[in-house]
């Protein structure tokens, strides 16, 4: 057994965010719950997968597949509502503003 394999389908999320660039308070967003419940798993996942650091983390995750991480539900890690790229949310204050990421997208 992995030590993956010991994480819950909301841990793998959480560390899947991490190493997509979010911060406690962007997963928290993203995840529709506080800062402190993010932290929370963020201290199991720590512990569960013998890492010290977000750095760690992020490094582990992507070691091991990063975006084509899966745990064993195998969950979408795909923040809903949450444009990783922009790192906003998508109906959030800034949704619908043009960017040159989008507008080079429409090219």
């Amino acid at each position: 057994m992995q030590p993956r394999d010991r994480l819950s389908a909301k841990e793998i999320q959480v560390a899947t965010l991490v190493w997509q660039g979010l911060t406690n308070k962007d997963i928290a967003a993203v995840l529709k719950t506080s800062e402190q419940v993010v932290k929370n798993y963020l201290r199991t996942t720590f512990d569960k997968l013998g890492v010290w650091t977000r750095l760690e983390l992020a490094l582990y995750v992507a070691s091991h597949g990063g975006a084509n991480w899966r745990g064993p539900a195998d969950v979408s890690l795909e923040p809903a509502g949450w444009n990783v790229a922009t790192k906003e949310p998508v109906n959030g204050p800034q949704a619908g503003r043009t960017t040159a990421a989008t507008v080079g997208n429409a090219i």
